[in-house]
């Protein structure tokens, strides 16, 4: 069992509670790390599998995510134990936010993560009888659609062509690999193709699919559409290879973009890319990330490359009491402008330091922290 005391340290949490309903089942955990820049703001995931240190593990991220691009959140993330497939979400995501009522929306605002959708957001606000409780409803909400949007996946594209151009890279012509096709993935794919680049390599939890002439991102994503995660191995192109065998296909950009802990120090003696975009949250180990700086291999950060979600959050978070939806061009040109100029500053900060872009822009990230917290008298002043 956890002992929640020993996840604090001089940055957090602030705040980690635990909740339950013995009607319909429901436990989850909300974990606000630190607030030092703003309200607690991160996504709310569901799965079977949800545990205290993995949420507070994400919470941690996104307080370096929200500082990372200089805006005024704070990290926080929560999570629900229960199959997002069962037909008692509703009720198991009501009591949820029924227990959590004293927090939100004040210290934290719930937002979408791995088995929550745009509906479930509304199911939130509808529960609670406030549009300020959740962000990423549907856009006939007046929300801003991410998934539709595909806003994570499009800045994870972007940040991949500052960094590849950084090293005299193209990206039009390179050969990208992904792992994984979902929101994030499928999106990056599609920015990918519209860069010019060559995807290689897709994989969902049902296989991976390679063709070292390059997929067809269109095909793709409509066989998707026709046949789900299954589509790798009915696609009728390319080769089918077990899941995981995607990371180390021979590419030049490679996105693990689905789950964390991916690419521990015996995959990272294996990949060949020659630049890693992390889409995912925490996909590599440090032990990897040290293995692929001695191998010349770049590594974006998390928090840097899937920031494009956080960006636009904070114009979702603008937006929650507006009678006008988000201007998404605007939308856009943020994640656009926003990330390609953090993925220079950190890779930069990397360079003149020599260290790994993840210690530089945490780093970055950090004194950003400590600054709100000395000005708040959070932490004695010097």
């Amino acid at each position: 069992m956890t002992d929640a005391l020993s996840l604090v340290d001089d940055w957090g949490p602030e705040k980690i509670v635990v909740v339950s309903h013995r009607r319909t089942g429901m436990k989850g955990v909300l974990v606000i790390d630190n607030t030092a820049r703003g309200a607690g703001k991160g996504g709310t995931r569901m799965s079977p599998h949800v545990t205290v240190d993995e949420v507070a593990r994400l919470a941690r991220v996104m307080t370096w995510k929200w500082a990372s691009v200089d805006l005024f959140y704070g990290g926080a993330k929560a999570g629900i134990v229960a199959d997002p497939a069962s037909r008692d979400k509703e009720a198991i995501l009501r009591a949820f936010a029924r227990a959590l009522s004293n927090e939100v929306p004040r210290e934290y605002v719930m937002g979408l993560d791995m088995g929550l959708t745009e509906s479930d957001a509304a199911i939130i606000q509808d529960e609670l009888g406030d549009r300020g409780v959740a962000v990423g409803t549907p856009e006939h909400l007046g929300g801003v659609a991410y998934d539709k949007l595909g806003v994570t996946g499009y800045g994870v594209a972007e940040t991949a062509d500052a960094a590849a151009r950084r090293q005299g890279l193209l990206l039009a012509g390179a050969r990208v690999a992904i792992q994984g096709f979902g929101a994030v993935g499928s999106a990056a794919a599609r920015r990918f193709a519209e860069l010019g680049a060559t995807v290689v390599a897709v994989s969902t939890a049902h296989g991976a699919l390679h063709d070292p002439s390059g997929l067809d991102v269109d095909e793709l994503l409509a066989a998707r559409e026709a046949h789900g995660d299954h589509f790798v191995s009915r696609l009728g192109r390319g080769t089918t290879l077990a899941s995981g065998a995607e990371l180390t296909v021979d590419c030049d950009v490679l996105v693990p973009a689905a789950l964390q802990d991916v690419i521990d120090h015996t995959t990272a003696h294996e990949i060949k890319a020659k630049l890693v975009v992390e889409g995912a949250n925490l996909p590599t180990s440090s032990d990897a990330q040290g293995i692929l700086a001695q191998r010349g291999i770049t590594v974006l950060p998390d928090f840097v490359a899937n920031a494009g979600g956080v960006v636009a959050a904070a114009f979702a978070m603008d937006a929650r009491y507006s009678g006008f939806r988000p201007d998404t061009t605007a939308i856009f040109e943020a994640i656009s402008t926003r990330l390609r100029a953090n993925t220079i500053t950190v890779l930069d900060e990397a360079e003149r330091r020599d260290v790994t872009p993840h210690t530089a822009g945490r780093a970055l990230a950090e004194q950003r922290v400590l600054t709100a917290m000395r000005s708040k008298g959070r932490i004695p002043r010097d």
